[in-house]
């Protein structure tokens, strides 16, 4: 999976924020045919109703399973049959299942070629924050974001640009316990699609704002 920024950012003027679905199909069209791949829990699940059955993808969820399809429906629904979030799934013929801890040797072990999570902070560096505010009185909620975060080939964050006060969930510097330092590849945003490195963050595409609005309201400083 290789992403060469383009020249000059794709600016999406035209239109809003992408909403979660339309986020989760362009991440799935960046997704290459025959990886295998964690979604992380929460809004990465989503991604799974957009990939196209030919493309061969397999994915992997921590609580034992490879072969997954999309979210359960209807008489489809088997309360054994979830994903790590307890959301009931579909499985795919050759569907396979096994403890949790051969599943997490397969994290561990750089098995899964792309994993997508959410953060609740991205630095323009790469390093991911995703499991804990700091708040005392917040539930800790790590997973195996930690093992994924560091596993995977390829690690993708799906998130909201900015969180519901207007503050910018992509920051210079992470300020809260960091899930992994330096693994985030790509940030897929509503706002727009980031590419993080040891010199800054790209900015490949735009949607509902320009570059110069996201230099004003970002406070890192984006390559030109």
């Amino acid at each position: 999976m290789t992403i060469t920024p383009a020249a000059v950012p794709v600016e999406y003027t035209d239109r809003g924020p992408l909403t979660t679905e339309e986020l989760a199909a362009r991440i799935a069209r960046d997704i290459p045919a025959g990886s295998y791949v964690n979604l992380g829990i929460g809004q990465p699940t989503r991604i799974a109703e957009h990939l196209s059955p030919d493309a061969g993808i397999v994915l992997h969820t921590e609580n034992g399973m490879l072969g997954m399809g999309s979210a359960a429906v209807g008489d489809e629904v088997d309360p054994d049959l979830t994903n790590a979030g307890k959301v009931p799934v579909t499985e795919l013929p050759g569907a396979a299942y096994f403890h949790h801890a051969d599943s997490f040797g397969m994290m561990r072990g750089g098995h899964l070629d792309v994993c997508v999570l959410g953060a609740f902070e991205v630095s323009v560096h790469g390093d991911l924050a995703n499991w804990h505010t700091g708040d005392p009185e917040a539930v800790p909620a790590v997973g195996g974001a930690m093992d994924l975060a560091v596993g995977a080939r390829r690690v993708l964050v799906m998130m909201r640009l900015f969180s519901r006060d207007g503050a910018a969930k992509l920051v210079p510097a992470c300020t809260y316990p960091l899930t992994g330092a330096a693994c985030v590849s790509m940030v897929y945003t509503d706002h727009g699609v980031f590419v993080p490195g040891p010199d800054g963050v790209r900015v490949l595409e735009t949607y509902g704002i320009t570059v110069a609005e996201l230099r004003e309201r970002l406070s890192v400083d984006l390559l030109p």
